[in-house]
């Protein structure tokens, strides 16, 4: 559906964002690494235990919820695809980034999930862990890699992608029920998106 101009009202107990797609089409030139003392460590078939308590760490404040709100059987099923695969950012033997890889569909490759825990925010560990995905990706043969991403994300996301050779080519608007108000986030977080009851 097209939205026409204009406001639109959004019922109490919502959210809503603006979900910007981006791809790329060729491998960019690869870039120097940033300083950083960190390593990619992949997960064959990620633990759900792990796997939400690293994306909850990471992605909490940007409400990412599609994951938590998951059954364990949805949850397990995505993660243990063989055309899946995730990675973990390892600094000083934790892990603090993830990256969530989809090859499903032949030729492309989709960015599903990316980000790095508040303790490496602004330490370069972003810029390191893209230059490897973009390593990866385009070590397959594929002729598109593409993700999206929202204004409930980090405010620097969508030019750190541009940053990265992105292309922006599709918006949309999402709408959901606010995840603060039923419990699958913590109420105090992502003070950018005011709560509506």
């Amino acid at each position: 559906m097209i939205l026409p101009d204009g406001y639109f009202d959004i019922p109490a107990g919502k959210v809503a964002a603006i979900v910007t797609h981006l791809e790329m089409t060729a491998r960019p030139t690869p870039r120097p690494d940033p300083a950083g003392a960190w390593s990619l460590r992949r997960v064959e078939t990620p633990p759900l235990d792990w796997f939400r308590d690293l994306y909850r760490r990471i992605g909490e404040e940007w409400l990412w919820i599609s994951r938590i709100r998951m059954s364990d059987a949805e949850l397990a099923a995505h993660l243990h695809s063989p055309q899946l695969e995730v990675y973990a950012l390892v600094d000083d033997g934790g892990d603090e980034g993830l990256l969530e890889l989809d090859f499903r569909e032949p030729g492309q490759c989709e960015i599903v999930m990316f980000g790095v825990t508040a303790k490496l925010v602004g330490s370069g560990a972003g810029r390191w862990l893209m230059d490897r995905a973009l390593d990866i990706a385009w070590s397959r043969p594929i002729d598109r890699l593409w993700l999206h991403t929202c204004t409930f994300d980090h405010p620097a996301a969508l030019a750190f992608y541009q940053r990265s050779g992105f292309r922006p080519f599709r918006r949309q608007v999402e709408v959901t029920d606010d995840p603060r108000l039923d419990g699958t986030v913590a109420r105090d977080v992502a003070k950018h998106v005011p709560v509506i009851e």
